[in-house]
């Protein structure tokens, strides 16, 4: 298969590069290399890589759709991410995340009338869309009309243009919803990196409010499962949990990271910040049963696996 993988140079992207090679498809990635973070350590994510990359802005359409239309499926993952960062420059976050994605699924259109058949696309969507919601799991016919945030509101207008896509013009897409992806080459603003990074300098770690927030982590290598399962099985529009199903209290995460990182941790507590939700909990019933998939991952021993590769210096 040939597989299209736009924003391939990232977290999860790269990690979805490496077992697409593996299992020997054909890879091209689709990414910009932009300043969100270092440049530099998305350029080593794909070192030695026998993927083809291509530098191009995911909303260049006259670039995109020559790479579409030489694409078997499109994994779609190219997006400015962080609620946080996403408060303090909201136009970015809609002209990237929201612009782009239109710009793949006119590039999936165009393509099909090319070619007499329409190539799948797998959308990365985010728990974010659920907004705060109260008790219970998170399932996808939950309500998602609420963001909280500029970032979750490019997400959920992702998955309406996706359905449009699909009604319109019959592009299959498959919207995962993840739930907070961790592991070997996140972002390094994100909380596992940021907490194990300051536990190890002897620093504070910030939490937000009192560190009762519950959060459903989700180990990459579990969310690229699930990419290649929807690849290999598009099945006209859908939206899928994509999480744990074992949700933790974010003081029981930071107990756990001072665990394994052998520091005695220091906490600073501050404000709750706007974006935050105080919980999140995916119900992945409908991902198992519509692919077969189920995470293998626990959260112990994903942050094991996160804790010795940073001190392997791999990043």
């Amino acid at each position: 298969m040939k597989v299209l993988v736009t924003g391939g140079a990232g977290f999860i992207g790269s990690h979805l590069v490496d077992a697409l090679l593996a299992r020997g498809d054909e890879v091209t990635v689709l990414d910009c290399f932009d300043d969100a973070y270092d440049p530099r350590l998305k350029e080593r994510n794909l070192h030695g890589s026998a993927a083809t990359v291509v530098r191009a802005d995911i909303r260049d359409l006259d670039a995109v759709l020559p790479l579409m239309q030489a694409a078997d499926g499109v994994v779609h993952l190219a997006a400015r991410a962080g609620v946080r960062e996403s408060l303090a420059d909201p136009l970015l976050y809609e002209s990237v995340n929201v612009r782009g994605t239109a710009v793949v699924l006119e590039a999936a259109r165009q393509s099909a009338e090319t070619r007499g058949r329409a190539v799948p696309v797998v959308f990365a969507s985010s728990s974010s869309v659920y907004g705060a919601r109260g008790p219970g799991r998170f399932t996808e016919d939950s309500g998602a009309d609420s963001p909280v945030s500029p970032y979750a509101a490019t997400k959920r207008c992702g998955e309406l243009l996706a359905h449009a896509a699909w009604a319109g013009a019959a592009v299959p897409v498959t919207c995962l919803r993840f739930f907070t992806v961790y592991g070997p080459r996140q972002r390094p603003a994100m909380a596992i990196a940021r907490f194990f990074e300051l536990a190890q300098n002897g620093d504070p770690l910030p939490i937000f409010g009192d560190g009762s927030a519950i959060r459903d982590f989700t180990f990459v290598s579990d969310a690229v499962s699930a990419v290649l399962a929807s690849l290999d099985q598009p099945d006209g529009f859908r939206v899928l949990n994509i999480g744990s199903d074992a949700p933790v209290r974010l003081l029981d995460l930071v107990a756990a990271i001072g665990e394994i990182s052998g520091q005695p941790l220091k906490l600073a507590h501050l404000p709750v910040q706007n974006g935050d939700v105080p919980r999140t909990h995916a119900d992945i019933s409908r991902a198992r049963a519509a692919l077969g998939w189920a995470p293998q991952i626990s959260l112990q021993e994903g942050l094991r696996r996160y804790f010795a590769w940073s001190q392997a210096g791999a990043r």
